[in-house]
């Protein structure tokens, strides 16, 4: 939910992802950098794809002006995701940048500063508007949905991973010349009976191996 939909939600300072704006004011045209380095909240990127461990550390780079309807915010913020390769499940590791620019809007601002529409569209912007409260901004959900866009969708260990055997799991990329000899279903049930056969005939065999000495020994006793 967009930081706009909660007005009544009062933002604790104490908060390492929100940003006072008072040093800034509200002259137009005044600006301010900021450098900081946070711990990654919770659920950081894709869930169960990839994402910022939660605690790791996330350096922000930001830019706050001060214009006519609030506080225009341009930034960087630079991580280290680690996920699972989606073709041999290995561990996968990515530098992530993720650049992005917000405006954080005056909840008293003029109306007539904006641009003008029709009602239905005033309120859809309304609701993905974002706005400072009592001089302050949640940088967390703009962090969140830039986070997402820049992590790939589908990671994977280097882009010519073999993945693993279908048949066994085991890792293509140790053993590229892994195979398992097929076997054409339409003759799997004759190869049943072969073995049936080959048994039948060992133990006929035996049976007369069997006999014949038993005869001989007969032979001798007489």
């Amino acid at each position: 939910m967009k930081a706009g939909t909660a007005l009544n939600t009062r933002l604790d300072h104490r908060n390492p992802l929100v940003f006072d704006t008072h040093e800034l004011g509200r002259r137009p045209g005044a600006m301010q950098r900021l450098s900081r380095e946070i711990a990654a909240p919770a659920d950081f990127g894709l869930v169960g794809v990839i994402g910022v461990p939660e605690g790791a550390p996330v350096k922000l780079s930001l830019r706050l002006e001060s214009v006519m309807e609030g506080v225009l915010v341009t930034g960087t913020a630079r991580a280290s995701a680690v996920g699972e390769c989606v073709r041999c499940l290995e561990a996968v590791e990515r530098e992530l940048k993720a650049d992005f620019q917000e405006m954080f809007s005056y909840p008293d601002a003029d109306d007539r500063s904006r641009s003008k529409a029709e009602p239905a569209d005033d309120a859809e912007d309304d609701e993905d508007t974002l706005f400072l409260e009592d001089g302050l901004f949640d940088l967390e959900p703009v962090l969140r949905d830039v986070v997402v866009l820049a992590l790939p969708m589908q990671p994977v260990c280097r882009e010519d991973c073999l993945g693993l055997c279908p048949d066994c799991g085991l890792s293509l990329n140790d053993d590229p010349d892994h195979h398992h000899d097929a076997v054409d279903i339409r003759w799997a049930a004759l190869q049943g009976l072969v073995v049936t056969d080959q048994d039948g005939e060992k133990d006929n065999m035996s049976g007369t191996a069997s006999d014949g000495v038993q005869g001989a020994a007969e032979k001798q006793e007489k």
